[in-house]
């Protein structure tokens, strides 16, 4: 019997980081454990106020039936307060939200519900990998705009064909932008909206993974300029330290919602109760996200030093807890030379998280992504081994 994946499946790229991953692991046979810059997953716990509840939300969730595909009252009217609260975004919890398993299995799911085959779908580069795998899983084409520094990493939706607009259902934008920790303020979405309004394309916006982790200027929802044929996702992941806990909510135009709604109960049976009830805790509560965000800003004030001590051009995010390094000659070769048992330094090479655009170019190539995951110690040991090098 032969067996062979599907052809949608086959159509994606190998795994990006199999070349790094090796050395890593090289580097761990030979006894030295390396300093992990390369995968953003927070290393801090989920707070503690959220851990000691949970066998008291266990409890009160015993019988463990299956959970409302949608959401239940109480995660529903958190993300309501959160929302009200955080950017003045009033939203009905019965039309306009609807709870998800994080944001990555919304993102990857959303154009399932919204294009025909042959229909594009326009997907930042460098861009979260769900928006292209999503759009080519639902049979659509990905169409990648460059994100690059001269446009502050906006994405320049008024370069793209007016031949590709024409059949572009979606697009996707990611703001704050994850690697580049750009931001995009009012002005800009009220530009996008008036044209994406104009071709009748839907916005798709990844905008809360990285929302609450800022340095300086805190970042706007597009949904507080407009809502009609946009839909936002928020993960809990990032804010709240809760990756594993697979928890986020999609809200916006109730048109977008209903369909997205209907399109997740053929997926998926919903969020489990007693990590939507801890999900609603961590929402309610902005106090441990002031904190991670004064440890983020820590990590960051004690790298940046020390990348422009080596030589490197200033790298200075304005929100997530990435930096965006511009390096001299090929990023993957300056990943390897990271990776020297004398630095032990992981980073990610930026072309292998970008896309080839329609120019040719690959607008990830000649950098590479610091995650700021390590401690405090090892960041600072990090910076120590980066400062003592010349890269220029």
């Amino acid at each position: 019997m032969k067996i062979e994946a599907s052809k949608r499946l086959a159509s994606l790229p190998p795994y990006a980081f199999a070349e790094i991953a090796a050395k890593v692991e090289e580097l761990r046979t030979s006894g030295i454990t390396p300093i992990d810059f390369g995968v953003g997953d927070p290393s801090e716990p989920t707070p503690d106020f959220i851990t000691d509840n949970l066998t008291e939300l266990g409890k009160k969730s015993a019988r463990n039936g299956y959970p409302s595909y949608i959401g239940n009252n109480s995660y529903r009217a958190a993300a309501v307060r959160y929302m009200q609260r955080r950017f003045g975004v009033s939203l009905d919890p019965e039309k306009e939200i609807c709870a998800t398993v994080g944001s990555k299995e919304a993102v990857f799911n959303f154009p399932e519900g919204f294009i025909n085959p042959g229909d594009i779908v326009i997907c930042p580069s460098p861009g979260y990998p769900p928006m292209r795998t999503g759009t080519i899983f639902a049979e659509g084409v990905p169409y990648y705009a460059p994100l690059r520094a001269e446009k502050g990493f906006l994405l320049d939706f008024e370069t793209i064909p007016e031949s590709v607009a024409r059949r572009a259902k979606i697009i996707w934008i990611n703001y704050p932008n994850s690697p580049t920790g750009a931001i995009a303020d009012k002005e800009y979405y009220r530009a996008l909206i008036d044209w994406a309004h104009q071709h009748e394309i839907i916005i798709a916006a990844d905008e809360g993974c990285y929302i609450d982790i800022y340095y300086d200027t805190k970042p706007s929802s597009i949904l507080e300029v407009d809502r009609e044929g946009i839909i936002a996702f928020y993960s809990l992941s990032k804010r709240n330290n809760m990756t594993g806990y697979r928890v986020g909510f999609a809200c916006g135009d109730e048109r977008l919602i209903q369909i997205f709604k209907r399109l997740k109960t053929n997926i998926d049976s919903g969020v489990p109760n007693i990590v939507q009830d801890a999900a609603a805790l961590a929402l309610d509560d902005d106090a441990h996200v002031e904190s991670m965000r004064a440890l983020y800003r820590q990590k960051r004030d004690i790298l940046l030093p020390a990348l422009r001590a080596s030589g490197l051009e200033p790298a200075n995010p304005a929100a997530s807890f990435y930096v965006w390094q511009k390096v001299p000659g090929s990023d993957v070769d300056f990943a390897k030379r990271l990776l020297d048992p004398a630095l032990g330094i992981v980073v990610t090479p930026g072309s292998l998280i970008s896309e080839t655009c329609e120019d040719g170019t690959n607008p990830g190539a000649g950098y590479v992504r610091f995650a700021l995951m390590p401690t405090i110690e090892e960041v600072h040991e990090a910076a120590r081994r980066i400062s003592s090098q010349k890269f220029s």
